[in-house]
């Protein structure tokens, strides 16, 4: 991350729990079936999700410590061995250094193995192996290659006695019925060396092996040469490996000039399959070249080697004359080999469209165009079908993946013969004619293959070609397909838009639109080829069109397409970043495109000095604004830059303090405002951030989290600017009060526009957008936390904008509970000591701030006292070395509060807690979690009678420890077994019984001023608050019912928590706790929602006619909360009603109709709870 330290144990420890959950989920694979399953669960065909996230795993966790946690896991779990495997797989392929550690931990498994008969190690070391070798060869021995290693010689590790032989082939046999074909192959092939005495076992086990591969209908006899037994494909027919054979001897023979050495064995060792498939394959009769090639060679070095049968050649031999002679007999007087292929629809086509490339060519058939195009769309019709005819059955859109678009064989050939064509045409017309003066010929040629039916397959085409092989098109390509898209997004009115299908929501675009899509630049190589294509492009339009106005212009030329040019042009050539001199009228580069050796940088510095050109960016919608620039530059790799880092950062400097900066709001500039360009930038830089987590995610698109694929540079431009707005002149008025910092501003728009709601989606997105935010706050100064003290006020740093936003939004992502994460605690702390370096008081700047976050901002001092252990070394040795003195004061009663929950736990008598009393219940709450302790019961009795606020506070903190535990199990270093924190809320529950503290009020917490409410909320997610009714009946059996009934607000909060906690399940947001308590079988019942309302229902029933009547008195403003609920539970309450408590008489109405219909197996769960 940017800015900020936190320890390498965190992320570790999260890392390693999160690799154990993925490595153990659904272990319900047995080992049988990983033996027959295990070649589908290559790296190549595990799911990209789940190879992305074993990469981000390894981006914490080195090699030594993976496989220590993968053998950890092996021995202590029941695995997922899918999961495993993959993960297995995805090592050593990303993890070169990983390679050796999987073989010497699969040598130690087979050691292990063979010391201790060890069924558990044995069958490790062989799934680990073979998944290891279905990578391949270069980072793992091939499965026949390890196995003869393993066993195939005297040191190997079945050597040691007869007990260790008969293991190995018991544990061999036994794997028979599952094994793949290959593997059996490969132990019969390749067996284990025994000594003679012992031959009997390995000839039962072949055998054996034999007998299935038999079942199985495959033959070791006709096993290919170069097959591979550890590779994942499926055994096939042997002459057609026999021909893979063939042409695999054949390259080996022409890099070495000798017979392969596997062509040599095959001859003597494995005969049948050399003589029936082999040679046959190899000398299959052919019309023998003038000039001897390869194939002969090597035949010939077989014949003088006596490898083939001297009958065989001599036929072979007479098959090839007889071959020779064919040819001309088969072929009718007057006809060539062409006019056999005009046969085919394809040979139609290509003569169709051979014929239309000699019109285009000749001025003087320029009438006959229309009758050419007639008959290639004839030839069209015959291959793919002809077009409706009905306009109505038209393609509305065209609908194609970007990622992997893909085309039939015919479809592709049909669309290459195509674009092959109009380029060629393109290029010859060129050749002679400017491109304003060619004809209506390619307007025509677009207009008759891009109808309804082809449309979708040359964009398809287009796709592949444009984004995926852009750099490898030669120029006269590159030419062809840049007018071809012209032309095409002049016809934008009369095309569908095309619905491009991405990972994230699909979108649909206009031709032109799309057509830029295609163009990448985040590379070297790619912005380059965008460069080629824009100028291109640019260059046919404006010379095809000379005279044509702007508003026409721009609108076949795609606004995009027209700003990458832009883009490209000012990274690539300082000559463009000057303004172009536009007295020297240059003439139009299409001319020196079509030159062979076209100078590209020279057209595309020509085709910017036009005034044409110019004029039209002076159009609003083309012309490059600073917001564009930043979306444009944050898809650039730098690790794959045309520019090298200085020439980067040189450029970037330019681009944002020379160009735009200084530039004028309405010419897309920031008016000289730093502040804007930083607050555009941070803009920019979020929804950036949320593109790549969507849209490209098969890469490493974690922006967020600090490996971005994006270019990283842009948020070091922020950093900078930032930093001169603290040191400049409008230091003081980018922090004023009234305004606040800009970073909040931004933060506090792009909050407003997002959906607000309870529900999945709107959460979801709420908090990715928060993470978004911590991240840029943790790369930026602290100081942007705690502001500078001003002048008038040296003592008074103002942090209000970030305890705003803790309160309303951050305090909501805390998966501690009642603390902030690490990171931006430490990174407060340090911007309060920034604060405390500029000030003439330190420490009353420090106290000051500190003690505004006890009002304001209280869940900064918990996040404190649960990171102190890390955070007290770090700010003693600070401030000892920049202010020469003792911690402030009340930094020094964080300390004391820490010491206090420590000593109530210890033997000995416990401290005086310090004030405020939730600080200290807070310090006393996380000593609790971090030892781990389920019984306090004796260590609450040190607490003097004085503590009942302490205690009440302790037991808030307690049901937030609860509620964590449910939906945040094992989150963190304080995370708390959910049964062990249930005992710990029921023995502080006991304790306040005991003493005869009331403790209801907790669940009526309101903003209201004085008393813990106002406190407690801002210590707490508002998701925890929202579950109080789930820690309300989950403590139903620590309840003293006597002592309840007896308080005047116990009826009322009863029945409050229980119309919310049925508001919470039909809303479904007791899920969490429902899907832990399914996971746990120590849960079930504590954390089942539909038994926790049938629970809660029986004790109202239960509890309400022996209540006293005055409790009754404050059920009015209960009822109307909900419009639905429990008719038994309604009449209980109207039985009590009397004259006093005439106000109850109208609950039947309330809460007996049922105004909300729930559906489906919610229905029957609801109805289940509720009694009905």
């Amino acid at each position: 991350m940017c800015g900020g330290t936190i320890s390498a144990d965190v992320p570790k420890r999260f890392f390693s729990h999160t690799l154990t959950q993925v490595l153990t989920h659904k272990p319900v694979l047995r080992v049988s079936d990983a033996v027959g399953m295990q070649r589908e669960w290559s790296f190549a065909k595990t799911h990209p999700l789940l190879t992305s996230l074993y990469r981000r795993l390894f981006a914490i966790l080195g090699p030594e410590e993976l496989l220590g946690h993968l053998q950890e896991v092996l021995e202590t779990h029941e695995v997922n061995w899918r999961h495993v495997l993959s993960c297995v797989s995805t090592l050593v392929i990303c993890l070169p250094e990983a390679q050796r550690l999987i073989k010497d931990w699969v040598a130690r498994l087979l050691a292990r193995a063979f010391e201790n008969c060890d069924l558990d190690s044995m069958v490790t070391a062989f799934l680990v192996a073979r998944q290891a070798a279905l990578e391949g060869p270069s980072v793992f021995p091939s499965y026949p290659d390890w196995f003869q290693a393993s066993f195939g010689n005297t040191r190997g590790f079945h050597s040691g006695s007869k007990k260790t032989l008969v293991f190995l082939f018991k544990f061999l046999s036994d794997l028979v019925p599952f094994e793949a074909p290959r593997y059996l192959q490969a132990h019969i092939l390749h067996p284990p060396l025994v000594p003679s005495k012992y031959r009997s076992l390995l000839t039962d086990y072949i055998t054996l092996a034999k007998t299935r591969l038999s079942d199985l209908k495959v033959s070791v006899e006709n096993m290919g040469l170069y097959e591979d037994l550890s590779s994942a494909r499926d055994i096939i027919e042997p002459d057609s490996q026999a021909q893979q054979d063939v042409e695999k001897a054949i390259t080996v023979f022409e890099h070495t000039g000798k017979i392969p050495v596997a062509v040599m064995e095959a001859s003597i060792f494995r005969r049948p399959y050399y003589v029936s498939h082999f040679l046959p394959a190899l000398l299959t009769p052919r019309v023998l070249p003038r000039t001897p090639d390869s194939r002969t060679a090597l035949i010939e070095s077989l014949r003088r080697a006596d490898k083939i049968p001297p009958s065989l050649y001599s036929t072979y031999c007479q098959a090839c004359s007889t071959a020779g002679e064919k040819k001309p007999e088969s072929a009718a007087p007057g006809t060539t080999a062409d006019a056999t292929c005009r046969e085919e629809p394809l040979g139609r086509l290509v003569a169709a469209l051979r014929e239309f490339r000699a019109a285009v060519a000749d001025p003087e058939q320029g009438d006959v165009l229309s009758a050419h195009l007639a008959l290639v769309s004839e030839r069209l019709s015959s291959i793919l079908g002809p077009d409706e005819e009905d306009s109505s059955l038209g393609l509305s859109r065209v609908q194609l993946s970007l990622r992997a678009p893909h085309l039939e064989q015919q479809e592709q050939e049909v669309a290459d013969l195509l674009l092959t064509s109009f380029c060629q045409n393109l290029m010859a017309a060129s050749s002679f004619t400017p491109a304003d003066r060619q004809g209506p010929w390619a307007a025509r040629f677009v207009t008759t293959v891009c109808g309804r039916r082809l449309l979708p397959v040359m964009l398809t085409r287009l796709c592949q070609l444009l984004r995926h092989q852009g750099p490898s098109l030669s120029a006269s390509h590159v030419l062809g397909l840049a007018a071809l898209v012209v032309h095409l997004s002049e016809s934008r009115s009369a095309l569908p838009d095309v619905h491009v299908a991405l990972p994230a929501p699909a979108e649909s675009l206009p031709v032109p639109e799309f057509f830029s899509s295609l163009l990448p630049f985040g590379t070297a190589e790619t912005s380059l080829f965008c460069l080629k294509f824009c100028t291109a492009a640019i260059s046919y339009s404006l010379c095809k069109s000379p005279s044509v106005l702007q508003d026409t212009l721009y609108s076949c030329l795609s606004p995009a397409l027209l700003k990458k040019f832009q883009f490209i042009l000012f990274r690539l050539f300082s000559e463009a970043r000057e303004p172009p001199s536009l007295e020297d009228a240059a003439g139009l580069p299409w001319r020196l495109l079509c030159l062979p050796s076209a100078d590209w940088q020279r057209a595309a510095l020509c085709l910017w000095k036009q005034r044409t050109f110019q004029e039209l960016l002076k159009e609003k919608e083309v012309h490059l604004t600073y917001r564009d620039w930043l979306r444009l530059e944050l898809e650039i790799q730098p690790e794959l830059d045309f520019l090298s880092d200085m020439e980067r950062w040189d450029f970037q400097q330019w681009a944002i303090r020379e160009h735009f900066l200084p530039a004028p709001s309405a010419a897309g500039g920031c008016d000289g405002e730093l502040q804007t360009a930083c607050s555009v930038l941070v803009d920019v830089l979020i929804d950036f951030c949320h593109s790549l987590r969507s849209y490209d995610c098969s890469e490493n698109s974690d922006l967020v989290l600090g490996s971005c694929t994006g270019n990283r540079d842009i948020f070091s431009r922020l950093q900078e600017m930032v930093a001169d707005l603290e040191q400049g002149p409008a230091a003081s008025q980018s922090c004023r009060p009234s305004q606040g910092h800009f970073l909040f501003r931004v933060f506090r728009t792009r909050l407003q526009a997002l959906a607000g709601g309870w529900d999945v989606a709107a959460r979801l997105q709420r908090q990715r957008e928060l993470l978004v935010y911590k991240w840029i706050l943790l790369g930026l100064p602290p100081s942007v936390l705690v502001s500078s003290p001003q002048a008038k006020q040296p003592a008074a740093p103002d942090c209000t904008e970030f305890f705003r936003l803790v309160n309303s939004e951050l305090r909501n992502l805390c998966s501690h509970g009642s603390a902030l994460t690490h990171d931006i605690t430490v990174h407060f702390f340090r911007g309060l000591f920034n604060a405390c370096s500029q000030s003439r008081n330190p420490a009353l700047t420090a106290d000051l701030v500190l003690s505004a976050c006890q009002t304001e901002c209280p869940i900064v001092l918990t996040s404190a006292l649960l990171w102190w252990p890390r955070l007290e070394p770090d700010l003693r040795s600070r401030w000892r070395s920049c202010f020469q003195g003792p911690l402030p004061r009340e930094l020094q009663r964080l300390g004391e509060a820490r010491q206090f929950g420590r000593s109530c736990l210890s033997a000995d008598s416990a401290r005086p807690p310090p004030g405020p009393a939730w600080l200290s219940a807070a310090a006393l709450h996380f000593a609790i979690q971090q030892a781990g302790k389920s019984s306090i019961k004796s260590q609450l009795e040190k607490l003097d009678c004085q503590r009942e606020e302490l205690l009440l506070v302790l037991f808030f903190f307690s049901l937030m420890g609860l509620l964590s535990s449910h939906l945040t199990p094992h989150s963190g270093p304080q995370a708390a077994d959910p049964l062990k924190a249930l005992d710990v809320c029921a023995e502080i529950l006991g304790c306040l019984e005991k003493r005869k503290v009331s403790w209801l009020a907790l669940f009526q917490l309101t903003e209201a001023e004085g008393g813990l409410g106002p406190v407690l909320l801002r210590l707490a997610p508002d998701p925890h608050i929202r579950l109080l009714p789930f820690a309300f009946y989950s403590l139903l059996s620590c309840f003293d019912e006597d002592a309840l009934l007896r308080e005047d607000a116990f009826l009322h909060v009863a029945v409050d928590m229980y119309l919310k906690l049925i508001c919470l399940f039909v809303a479904g947001e007791t899920s969490a706790v429902s899907a832990l308590a399914t996971r746990s079988q120590d849960l079930q019942g504590q954390g089942d929602p539909v038994g926790l309302i049938t629970k809660a229902r029986h004790f109202l029933l239960q509890s309400i006619p022996r209540c006293p009547q005055k409790s009754f008195s404050n059920m009015a403003e209960v009822t109307p909360r909900c419009s639905f609920g429990v008719c038994s539970t309604s009449r209980s309450l109207c039985k009590r009603a009397t004259p006093q408590a005439e106000m109850i008489r109208h609950l039947p109405r309330t809460l007996c109709p049922l105004t909300w219909q729930p559906q489906g197996a919610e229905h029957s769960c609801f109805l289940a709870a509720a009694g009905h």
